[in-house]
């Protein structure tokens, strides 16, 4: 099928730059010597995962559960969720889950740990978990050296649970005293650390040098307009999403009307809200829940209704969380359709 036949809004992915990208990550942390392991929020996609997996990935990383449920449904089976799990529902599904794969999960407290603990004990399995640093994300994590060792020592005494180490978000060379010292403390414990998981898109080198056994990268997969600028390695061509639209109305010479809108796109600023691959020129300016404001002043081209466009958006991430399926084209070519399995598994 040609991509002039699709039926807009659709969003699609350029194959040879995804397979670009994932071949790429994969031979950047081989060069560097860090195992890599993706992180799949971005994409939500089974099939990309595979395709991460068979170029290099010793696995993935689901930031939900839910994510990590389909995943597994997909047939793969080593997967971190960097992510405190708590509620008797959300325990009893990653116990199930558990049973059915290598599942390792993060968390920052106590509390935490003993609700996974209790669970795990109750459904006769064993949970493995990695203690989450604070080391500069002001997120989620321990404040310090010592309060790692504290709750590690607490871990490893309770049934249904087993310590494997540690993570944090994003590596940064500045963390490295404090992974240290959480590293010889739990070492004058004899608590052994099997896991140093260290993560973000461009904290490849840096998470080797903090002595990580695996980086976590997963937004180099699309790239997208909001990570442009921030390296001299980023350009347009890298950008794997498009979002193909029509042009459903031409008001004046100066605006046109394209089918997508805030329900296609993600649409809070920095405008313009995507880049219009065909007229660089043109600047999608405002958006209307199903409508999407195009300032086309700056354009020699004369715009037609029906005629159809492809936007790299803003966004990349949550804009592939707003759609079912993903296109798959080469050239103007329809080659697979994926679902968006992950999308909307908040939970």
């Amino acid at each position: 099928m040609n991509i002039a036949a699709l039926d807009t809004p659709a969003l699609a992915a350029d194959l040879d730059v995804l397979e670009r990208n994932i071949d790429g990550m994969a031979t950047h942390c081989d060069r560097l010597g860090i195992p890599l392991r993706v992180h799949t929020k971005t994409h939500k996609v089974p099939e990309i995962a595979k395709l991460q997996i068979a170029a290099g990935s010793q696995g993935i990383t689901c930031q939900k559960l839910g994510e990590a449920e389909v995943m597994v449904d997909a047939g793969i089976d080593n997967i971190l969720i960097p992510y405190n799990i708590v509620g008797k529902p959300k325990l009893k599904r990653l116990t199930a889950l558990v049973k059915r794969a290598k599942i390792i999960v993060a968390l920052d407290s106590v509390e935490t740990a003993k609700g996974i603990s209790e669970q795990a004990h109750a459904d006769t399995c064993t949970v493995p978990v990695v203690v989450e640093l604070d080391t500069g994300s002001g997120r989620c994590g321990v404040q310090s050296p010592q309060k790692a060792q504290h709750l590690a020592r607490q871990i490893v005494k309770m049934p249904g649970i087993d310590f494997q180490g540690v993570m944090t978000y994003p590596s940064n060379v500045r963390a490295k005293p404090f992974i240290e010292e959480t590293l010889d403390l739990l070492s004058s414990d004899g608590i052994p650390v099997n896991i140093i998981s260290g993560g973000g898109t461009g904290s490849e080198a840096a998470s080797k040098e903090l002595g990580c056994t695996e980086t976590r990268s997963g937004s180099y997969v699309y790239e997208g307009l909001t990570r442009l600028g921030n390296s001299e390695m980023l350009a347009p061509d890298r950008c794997v999403l498009r979002v193909i639209v029509t042009v459903v109305s031409t008001p004046t010479p100066e605006r046109i009307i394209i089918d997508g809108g805030m329900k296609t796109f993600t649409s809070y600023p920095p405008t313009p809200y995507g880049h219009i691959i065909e007229h660089p020129d043109a600047k999608i300016y405002g958006m209307s829940v199903e409508h999407g404001h195009v300032d086309v002043s700056e354009c020699s081209h004369r715009f037609k209704v029906g005629e159809q466009l492809s936007v790299i958006p803003l966004h990349q991430g949550m804009t592939s969380n707003l759609h079912d399926e993903l296109v798959g084209i080469r050239g103007n070519t329809v080659e697979t359709i994926w679902q968006i399995a992950g999308r909307g598994r908040v939970k």
